[in-house]
């Protein structure tokens, strides 16, 4: 069994409602419909019935509804308890992270880590941008840098670290690639090329829909890594909002990186697990990265 499908029918079941839930859980309806319905198939029973009001648990659903929330509990308690103990074993911090992480602070956070935890080393896991809390989520890792908002933010311990505008990345043959700099309603009738659906509201962050004064997000292609992302950039297949510092960590020929106005800026975090609040390791950790960013006193 899945366990994602498991948090996804408990979402529901709280929600009453599958467009509430797959914002809650930053997943497409789509995509949690599907997933509703593999449950049902695996259990071969109806879990819920489906109307105009929402989605109402049935005499199924209820009994699996009394007991999954201790199960997931128990679960991820035991996930977590495990590999913390591999990691404290090998005396490895896992940190995960998308894209440039938090950009030129990382090898600062990571020497000051060494500094204060001698004999222990960080072993970086970058994530899939279909994976937005990098493994956070799952007790994959220890800590994460992640860019917010990020699925299950709600439920994790959240640090901001820095912000930084969005602009935009286009091909470098493109008219506007002329401009210094451009005002996000230029871009509006543009193609995109976005994050997975199934990332829902992460990938519409990244296509800032609800910046848009209502203008259709028109879509050139759907990739899930920073180098196809790059590719169908330089292609042509559409543009794309990016952190300002991919203009530094993701250059390559065919693609130009321009300011925009108009568009809210990109935040960067730390995060971690509640159950590590009074994890000595982790909590350096989280030290390291808000000293590194706040910089010299």
């Amino acid at each position: 069994m899945d366990t994602r499908l498991l948090r996804s029918f408990v979402a529901v079941a709280e929600e009453g409602s599958l467009t509430r839930a797959a914002e809650r859980l930053f997943v497409s309806q789509p995509a949690l419909t599907r997933q509703v319905r593999q449950l049902e198939t695996l259990l071969g029973a109806v879990l819920f019935t489906r109307s105009r009001a929402g989605m109402a648990l049935t005499e199924p659903g209820r009994a699996l509804a009394r007991r999954v929330p201790s199960l997931l509990a128990d679960w991820d308690g035991m996930l977590r308890e495990t590999k913390g103990a591999a990691s404290r074993a090998e005396r490895v911090l896992r940190v995960g992270f998308l894209a440039s992480a938090a950009n030129e602070s990382t090898p600062g956070i990571i020497a000051e880590f060494a500094r204060r935890r001698p004999g222990w080393r960080v072993e970086m896991r970058q994530a899939a941008w279909s994976n937005p809390s990098a493994g956070l989520a799952d007790g994959d890792v220890d800590a994460a840098l992640l860019r917010l908002p990020f699925p299950g933010q709600g439920a994790l311990r959240v640090a901001e670290l820095l912000e930084e505008p969005r602009w935009v990345a286009l091909p470098s043959g493109h008219p506007l690639a002329a401009r210094e700099g451009l005002s996000f309603h230029e871009l509006w009738d543009e193609p995109f090329v976005a994050a997975p659906p199934d990332t829902g509201p992460w990938r519409d962050y990244w296509l800032a829909a609800d910046e848009r004064g209502g203008r259709p997000v028109r879509i050139g292609a759907v990739t899930d890594q920073p180098d196809d992302w790059l590719s169908a950039i330089a292609n042509g297949y559409g543009v794309a909002l990016a952190p300002e510092s991919a203009a530094r960590f993701y250059a390559r020929p065919g693609v130009a990186y321009r300011p925009v106005s108009g568009v809210s800026p990109s935040r960067v975090a730390v995060a971690w697990a509640p159950v590590d609040d009074g994890n000595p390791v982790v909590r350096d950790f989280v030290d390291c990265c808000r000293e590194a960013v706040a910089g010299p006193r």
